[in-house]
């Protein structure tokens, strides 16, 4: 219902884009979406662990796994977010497989996602436009595609050790949201390849240890909020490096820990802290299990 509410004129906000993602307070905004994303892990995780001898079982498990997913992302489409969508399903797809559904369902969900998404992007003519302009951004630099050729050119400014930190100029007006969905594109130019590989390579231990904190969890749930959590930073910064680069749409993501957004850097630590939970915990079991022999 927090989400939902945003779709009501009186309370939603779109701030560009046609998409309707915030709520405006007047001295702050809230995007609902990313609080979804969080909900949406505990959730998953409390169901598959309760039912850990149920896998299988349709009205037990699977309906409402599958209801998880379709109402999540359903609301964030209709608030036309699918990067949003595409995340939160993607991270239920993924504590599903962890907690270990069987392929056949699991293929079933994403068949009907992946159908819904691709119905969601058809239904309009400009969604459809800026979805795909990614596969020429060459020719599309004047319009659909100016973001993403800003953003090459703010890369490619950056060389092996950068213009210097406040040395871009793309950031200067040039480079639409160069302090939210784009800042990569800042990092690259101002750090060079060393710093966003550095940013990469971030990412990428983030995800590293989530995984091994899953690995080492004391209990099915905390394995699976630590493999949620982990496949949500995971997909989600694929998602926005891919937009940046060219290689995928542009949705309108976060870079989570980077970019600016005060709902998208309190659940990211709102995350990290359930990781850090985690990981404690499976620490005191070792530590416990070192002291007895």
């Amino acid at each position: 219902s927090f989400i939902a509410i945003a779709l009501l004129p009186v309370f939603g906000t779109d701030f560009g884009k046609g998409a309707v993602r915030w709520y405006s307070l007047g001295f702050a905004s809230v995007q609902p979406s990313e609080f979804l994303k969080l909900v949406a892990i505990l959730v998953t995780a409390d169901l598959l662990s309760r039912r850990a001898g149920q896998m299988n079982h349709r009205r037990n498990t699977l309906y409402p796994l599958a209801a998880i997913g379709a109402i999540g992302a359903g609301l964030c489409m209709a608030q036309g977010d699918l990067g949003s969508a595409i995340v939160l399903g993607a991270v239920v797809f993924a504590i599903a497989w962890i907690a270990g559904v069987p392929f056949a369902p699991m293929a079933l969900m994403g068949s009907v996602a992946t159908a819904a998404g691709l119905f969601f992007v058809l239904s309009s003519q400009a969604r459809t436009d800026r979805f795909t302009a990614f596969t020429d951004v060459t020719g599309n630099k004047d319009r659909l595609a100016w973001q993403t050729y800003q953003g090459y050119v703010s890369m490619a400014s950056g060389g092996i050790s950068g213009s210097g930190i406040g040395g871009s100029k793309t950031k200067l007006g040039y480079l639409p949201y160069a302090h939210s969905d784009f800042i990569f594109a800042i990092i690259a130019d101002e750090l060079g390849m060393l710093g966003a590989g550095a940013v990469i390579g971030g990412v990428m231990m983030l995800v590293w240890f989530g995984v091994q904190t899953a690995l080492a969890a004391p209990d099915r749930y905390g394995m699976l909020i630590a493999g949620g959590v982990a496949s949500w930073f995971g997909v989600q910064a694929i998602v926005n490096l891919g937009g940046v680069t060219g290689l995928m749409p542009v949705t309108g993501l976060t870079l989570p820990f980077f970019s600016a957004g005060g709902s998208s850097l309190f659940v990211s630590m709102a995350a990290a802290g359930l990781l850090l939970s985690v990981a404690r915990r499976a620490g005191s079991r070792v530590g416990r299990t070192a002291s007895r022999t």
